[in-house]
């Protein structure tokens, strides 16, 4: 098979890979530029597609290295970013060995695919010491989860596990008009940058099994919504934050109602 031509090849997008190609270089720029603080650290770039944030990060002067799933794209960025020959990765991020790839800190950027955007930030906090930054754009309304505070509709697990660990910042939104195709829903750029803290003070699997618990009955009281992950300890929950519903409480609320959880799984109730 003979080698496309630089000029004439182009990527199809493929919907089973939730590939919406970005065609503007003023937002590609802006998207750039949320990693401006960190130009002495490498970049892993997810699902470049046809390169058009790659671009811009390159001519600001990121060492940079891209991830793609899609070998179509492959193809096509090797073909017209050959300065990044040796850092174009083949391969699903979600399966990445990170810490292979970078033994010191990097950062994260990327227009994520919008069905797998929530196991990237999960992937993310799995690594959150060697990431100081992530940024990038994704769908409006998990963009809005993400940085949401307590007491709103859009405050979830994602919200919780995220803020504990990260400051998010929802920085704007942008149009469905400037992607091929037009996805259905608005786009927003978030930037997510690690804060001080270096520990919850709490048994940090059993705060995100708490998180999920909660949010996943959501409507409950905690006292109803933690039953099954207490059991028979559940008489027990007399405090008042039990009458609590899960957006009402903040990060630091969490970690507290963790440790008493903690405390109510390693005391037997009185028979």
């Amino acid at each position: 098979m003979p080698t496309p031509k630089k000029n004439t090849y182009t990527v199809k997008p493929k919907k089973f890979l939730g590939q919406h190609f970005l065609k503007d270089d003023d937002i590609a720029r802006r998207i750039a530029e949320t990693l401006d603080q960190y130009k002495s650290m490498p970049v892993l770039e997810i699902g470049p597609g046809m390169g058009k944030l790659t671009r811009p990060l390159l001519d600001q002067g990121h060492n940079l290295t891209v991830v793609e799933l899609d070998a179509e794209s492959v193809a096509y960025l090797t073909i017209h970013f050959p300065e990044l020959q040796g850092r174009i990765l083949g391969e699903d991020f979600l399966k990445c060995d990170l810490a292979t790839l970078f033994p010191a800190q990097f950062c994260v950027i990327g227009n994520y695919p919008y069905n797998i955007s929530s196991q990237i930030f999960f992937k993310v906090l799995d690594y959150k010491d060697s990431i100081p930054c992530c940024s990038g754009m994704i769908q409006k309304e998990v963009a809005e989860r993400l940085a949401s505070p307590p007491g709103s509709k859009a405050y979830g697990i994602l919200s919780v596990l995220l803020q504990a660990w990260y400051d998010v910042e929802y920085l704007f939104t942008v149009s469905e008009h400037v992607f091929d195709p037009p996805p259905k829903v608005k786009s927003a750029v978030i930037r997510m940058t690690r804060n001080n803290v270096t520990s919850l003070g709490c048994d940090e699997r059993l705060f995100k099994q708490v998180v999920k618990t909660a949010f996943n009955q959501r409507r409950k009281t905690l006292r109803n919504s933690l039953k099954p992950l207490v059991g028979e300890a559940s008489s027990m929950m007399t405090d008042e934050m039990y009458n609590k519903r899960p957006e009402q409480l903040s990060v630091a609320d969490f970690v507290t109602l963790t440790q008493r959880v903690e405390a109510l799984l390693h005391t037997t109730p009185k028979q």
